[in-house]
């Protein structure tokens, strides 16, 4: 099966302006990636759910350059904005692509982004962004060299080359549950992409919802960027790697059986062992807020009173993601409702759920 842009007809190289589109979705770890190696190589394998409406929409327009190329070429907009602190991130991303997409010098490049949640704040923004601007990247690729590629070859082209911008945009070129990350409980795992996490066909992790409650929306002091490389000097790092060894192996097995509890359990100790890092790491580590804390407390009393499955778990900012299963689902908004929403800011929250991962925007190509 070739992949969805293998049919379209364009002239590449002709003057006219080429445009694709790609939304792509943020994800929410559960095991966590911290810390990495090499050329954006992650330190341990992770695994993730991929969220459904919380999403980056990316379309990439290039228009061919005039003379010979010397350099990469680009304006970045977010929300419509130029977005000059990112888009000295991407000129830097793309610069690294150029030996193996040596068709980036010939066109400028614009890119128009939007976000649909709160960018830096802990909500795996880089991810969708990086995974949607990936996304383009191959298809843009596809049509300009004329080599179409599998579906499959296809994502884990994009999957590699989202990883090279954000490690765990790797991750969000997929949908439902993704590991990445070179593991012996992961079958065909690699350090180099990303790949689905085969559920068995009962499993309620099929139907998982995700209620992000926005404790702050404001940037986080120290960015995940930053935070990953202090781990290279961290002293827990070699206790950290058997950390998360040991709990990959139990949450694979934990699902395997529906061990809901113990899929809870293991997640939670992952949010908090972040923090935890985090918080060793240097003084701007610190970014659970207190009402975080409240909120987790809040949802303990809550599991325990109510008998239900839910978790909670914490990217690398104050924002606590409420993890449920969807015949919950009434219970649990009630719960969010009366108790959480006056620890959120303004009462903000997203109810999310997973899903089916990135959806082509446009295939539109003027002749």
């Amino acid at each position: 099966m070739k992949s969805n842009l293998s049919s379209v007809k364009s002239n590449p190289g002709s003057n006219d302006g080429i445009q694709i589109g790609w939304n792509a979705p943020a994800n929410i770890a559960l095991i966590k990636y911290w810390g990495k190696h090499g050329n954006q190589l992650p330190d341990n394998a992770s695994l993730s759910i991929s969220l459904d409406k919380t999403s980056t929409t990316t379309f990439l327009s290039l228009q061919k350059k005039n003379g010979s190329p010397n350099d990469i070429t680009l304006e970045y907009f977010f929300h419509g904005e130029k977005f000059e602190k990112f888009e000295h991130k991407i000129a830097q991303f793309l610069t690294t692509l150029t030996p193996e997409m040596p068709f980036l010098l010939d066109y400028g490049l614009s890119f128009q982004s939007t976000n649909n949640f709160p960018h830096s704040a802990g909500i795996a923004s880089s991810a969708s962004s990086m995974a949607a601007i990936a996304l383009c990247l191959v298809s843009i690729e596809e049509l300009i060299t004329g080599n179409a590629r599998t579906k499959e070859e296809y994502f884990r082209r994009a999957s590699c080359i989202a990883r090279l911008g954000s490690g765990s945009a790797s991750r969000s070129v997929y949908g439902g549950l993704v590991s990445w990350g070179n593991s012996p409980v992961l079958p065909l795992s690699s350090d180099q992409f990303a790949s689905r996490f085969t559920l068995h066909s009962e499993s309620r992790l099929h139907r998982v919802r995700d209620i992000i409650l926005i404790v702050s929306s404001s940037e986080k002091k120290l960015s995940s960027r930053d935070g990953h490389s202090l781990m290279r000097s961290h002293p827990y790092r070699k206790g950290r790697k058997i950390q998360v060894a040991n709990n990959l192996k139990a949450l694979t097995e934990a699902i395997a059986i529906d061990n809901y509890r113990e899929i809870a359990a293991i997640s939670e100790n992952e949010a908090l062992s972040l923090h935890a890092l985090l918080m060793t790491s240097q003084a701007d580590g610190l970014l659970l807020q207190p009402d975080t804390l409240h909120i987790i407390r809040e949802i303990r009393q809550f599991r325990e009173s109510s008998g239900l499955d839910l978790f909670f778990t914490i990217d690398a900012g104050p924002n606590v993601h409420l993890i449920h299963y969807e015949d919950q689902q009434e219970q649990v908004l009630a719960f969010v409702k009366k108790k959480l929403l006056p620890y959120c800011e303004n009462g903000q929250y997203l109810d999310d759920q997973s899903g089916e991962g990135p959806k082509l925007v446009i295939n539109q190509f003027n002749d």
